[in-house]
């Protein structure tokens, strides 16, 4: 078993790729629990994890920088708390996690974390609130309505196809 465990090491797992695993998260929500432990599991395992540096995401456009750290990442792990819809920043990373990852036939892993995936799907509770939140301040800057429209449209598809997606469902305790 020895031998088996170590022919996934990381190198060998990564060939051809930069990260093993992309690690798509709201930072607030879970950075210093779940998602802070989840990415010492990976590194102690030898699974090269990449996971974003709050510097990152200082601003409200994903860097080009992240959108190659995807693009180089075999698998995307998207841990989906109550308010990552509310981040117009992880929203455009999950699209660009769709289009790159699965879109390519990579594979991508939601964790539901005390979200339901229906609220996920069908943008409902706190998904639907982050979403209406979102329309209202893109319908407020009417200078790009059109392209707003277009990246509400393509937030909402991302997320339907990522509740879609086989996954793990965590519920809190309490």
């Amino acid at each position: 078993m020895a031998g088996r465990a170590s022919s996934f090491s990381s190198s060998s797992f990564s060939y051809g790729w930069k990260y093993d695993v992309f690690l798509s998260f709201r930072g607030t929500d879970t950075r210093y629990g779940f998602t802070g432990n989840l990415y010492k599991a990976l590194e102690a395992k030898g699974i090269h994890t990449f996971i974003d540096d709050e510097k990152l995401q200082s601003g409200d456009e994903i860097t080009p920088s992240l959108m190659k750290a995807i693009q180089d990442s075999r698998i995307a792990i998207v841990v989906l708390s109550k308010d990552y819809a509310s981040s117009s920043f992880c929203l455009d990373e999950l699209v660009h996690i769709i289009h790159s990852i699965k879109g390519n036939n990579r594979l991508v892993l939601p964790v539901f974390y005390d979200v339901d995936p229906s609220h996920v799907r069908h943008q409902t509770g706190t998904y639907e609130k982050a979403i209406a939140k979102h329309e209202k301040r893109f319908k407020a800057n009417r200078h790009h309505e059109d392209n707003m429209q277009q990246r509400l449209q393509n937030w909402k598809m991302a997320l339907k196809q990522v509740a879609n997606l086989s996954g793990h469902h965590f519920k809190q305790e309490g």
